[in-house]
């Protein structure tokens, strides 16, 4: 009967409301990730992304990640660690801290988010002479 008036939706909204610590931060969570979800931690980053799982959702969408917070709104895919990017993209079910047989060797470099569009955007140097040449105006004085 509470399925059929639509309470069972109700009380979905609350528990999510409750996960997110109340009605601020739901509406804030809303507003950075357009959506509000609820579902289980399944662990953290070091970069301080945390990943969450809720196997009600269609397949797909039941993994998913909330950016750090000290990001902002700046976040963007290529801040996910290449290990939680196989779990995220169902490559394994064993996320990294579970899984025993993920390689970590002293050679591997730390991840490096994208940073194209920043200040830290790599711009290669030329040494060929440009083919149009500016036109610089003369100031009279």
């Amino acid at each position: 009967m509470a399925k059929l008036l639509g309470l069972d939706k109700l009380q979905r909204l609350f528990k999510i409301i409750k996960d997110n610590n109340g009605i601020i931060n739901s509406v804030k969570t809303l507003f950075r990730t357009d959506e509000l979800k609820t579902g289980v931690l399944v662990g953290e980053d070091k970069y301080g992304n945390k990943y969450y799982e809720n196997n009600m959702y269609f397949v797909g969408r039941n993994r998913w990640v909330i950016y750090s917070e000290q990001v902002g709104l700046n976040y963007d895919g290529s801040q996910v660690p290449p290990e939680w990017f196989g779990w995220l993209h169902y490559k394994t079910d064993l996320p990294p801290h579970h899984d025993p047989s993920r390689p970590k060797y002293e050679w591997m470099l730390d991840h490096e988010p994208n940073f194209s569009g920043t200040s830290k955007a790599y711009y290669p140097y030329s040494t060929t002479r440009p083919k149009v040449i500016p036109w610089k105006p003369t100031t009279s004085k």
